[in-house]
């Protein structure tokens, strides 16, 4: 099997140790994923937090699927994640990482020469949590009329997990 050597300062000495048992404490918990199930109309102009509400993955009850919102049951790093699409018309179009309804990371694009098509938009960050925080993802689509916000698995998603530090 596979082997791992640790130098041991305070024997002055190598250690064997199991591939197995070495990675075995670490680990990217508490981790959840989630998707929204059925698409959603966009009005113009105005912000829209998405609420994703399927979800793959949550080992530690984190994400709501009610209200949309991440909130780390535990203190410390998280890299937080999340793709939407939408058709676009043109216009000022983004998506936003929120920290306790403040914007804190967005992906922001000015297409007013696209007249049809679809965007994806990807976010993603590094953000300290300390228990009491919540994040969640906000969209805006300018084009003058609605749109169809896409929904499935692999077009509309949020997800983040506990960095090992």
């Amino acid at each position: 099997g596979d082997e791992v050597l640790i130098y041991d300062t305070s024997a002055s000495a190598l250690r064997k140790m199991t591939r197995t048992n070495f990675v075995s404490g670490i680990s990217n918990t508490p981790i959840f994923r989630a998707y929204r199930n059925s698409s959603v109309t966009l009005s113009s102009g105005t912000n829209t937090i998405v609420t994703f509400d399927q979800e793959n993955i949550d080992t530690g009850s984190m994400y709501d699927t009610s209200n949309g919102k991440f909130t780390p049951t535990e203190a410390g790093k998280y890299y937080v994640f999340a793709m939407v699409s939408w058709d676009l018309g043109g216009g000022i179009n983004y998506v936003e990482l929120r920290k306790n309804g403040s914007n804190i990371s967005s992906n922001y694009t000015n297409i007013s020469s696209l007249a049809s098509g679809r965007y994806v938009f990807h976010i993603h960050n590094i953000v300290e949590a300390d228990g009491d925080d919540y994040f969640e993802i906000n969209v805006y689509q300018g084009s003058g009329s609605n749109k169809t916000l896409h929904s499935g698995t692999s077009n509309t998603f949020f997800g983040g997990y506990k960095l090992v530090e």
